[in-house]
């Protein structure tokens, strides 16, 4: 039997539902989603094994068509990285957005070489003239291999897209265990969950100020001999006003935070868990080389 295996990397604009393709082809929840954009802020590997085949995708921040911060900078790295090693690049353009000559990523497609899939998304959103005259418009820019349209929410054509990858796979043996479902630790996982918290329970401006380190994490018994991960996190903010939005008035938003968070931990990591969370200053973390290193970006 012929074994396939390669990196199949996903690239888009902020906001057209990468993270949820990504989650909907490899079948588990492991990007963060929120409706803001650049919820994504890391490049973020999940592995698919079949009988047959293996699939690394990569999920990537959305492009930033005009960076406000190195940290900005450092996601639009992840992007461009991402043309190197691709053994199939999926771009994913969402049907209900302009179609804008100015899109930066026209300028990283055409660098492709890999097998290059256009993956029209939200379906569900637009009618059948709005496909036909999208897909026209970028494979009239762009030389692309093969086109799909899809609802990732809804995972409509998602079946047929995994499909199409498998045929540009390359021959060759797996890459990573047949249960290793990501090259990232827990802990990285811990943060991605809080940060999607902050990201679907404040308002527009607190999400993009924030960042999460997780201090330690330690997997422990209770008394009773039952499982349980001690997790403490530090939710870092700009500015020393926007400590008490976060932690709300009697600690009310904080201790909502904290309790989705942890139901959504203890679904991931099956198993109880106890979490803690405190709030820093980190003046200006987004363009602190040092800040930026620290939280993983560089």
């Amino acid at each position: 039997m012929t074994f396939k295996s390669g990196f199949v990397n996903i690239i888009g604009k902020p906001n057209v539902g990468k993270s949820t393709l990504m989650n909907a082809l490899v079948g588990e929840r492991m990007s963060i989603i929120s409706h803001k954009p650049q919820t994504t802020r890391h490049r973020l590997i999940g592995i698919l094994t079949g009988e047959d085949f293996q699939i690394v995708f990569s999920d990537t921040p959305g492009y930033v068509k005009k960076p406000s911060y190195k940290m900005h900078e450092a996601m639009n790295r992840f992007v461009e990285g991402t043309v190197d090693d691709a053994d199939v690049m999926l771009y994913v353009a969402d049907l209900k957005d302009d179609l804008d000559s100015d899109n930066p990523v026209l300028d990283v497609l055409k660098k492709v070489e890999a097998p290059l899939i256009l993956v029209l998304n939200k379906t569900d959103l637009v009618n059948v003239q709005r496909i036909d005259d999208a897909g026209n418009w970028w494979r009239n820019r762009i030389k692309f291999t093969d086109s799909i349209a899809i609802s990732a929410l809804k995972t409509e054509g998602t079946t047929d897209l995994l499909e199409k990858i498998k045929t540009y796979l390359p021959e060759s043996p797996a890459f990573y265990p047949e249960d290793q479902l990501t090259d990232r630790p827990e802990r990285f996982f811990a943060s991605e969950i809080i940060r999607e918290k902050i990201f679907h329970l404040y308002g527009d401006e607190i999400p993009y100020s924030c960042e999460v380190g997780i201090e330690s994490f330690q997997e422990t018994k209770t008394n009773a001999g039952v499982p349980l991960a001690r997790i403490s996190a530090v939710i870092y903010v700009m500015r020393e006003s926007q400590k008490p939005i976060i932690i709300g008035k009697g600690g009310s938003a904080i201790k909502k935070l904290g309790e989705k968070a942890r139901a959504d931990l203890e679904a991931f990591l099956q198993t109880k868990v106890f979490l803690e969370t405190t709030v820093k200053v980190r003046d200006n973390w987004r363009d602190s080389d040092m800040s930026l290193q620290r939280f993983g970006y560089k």
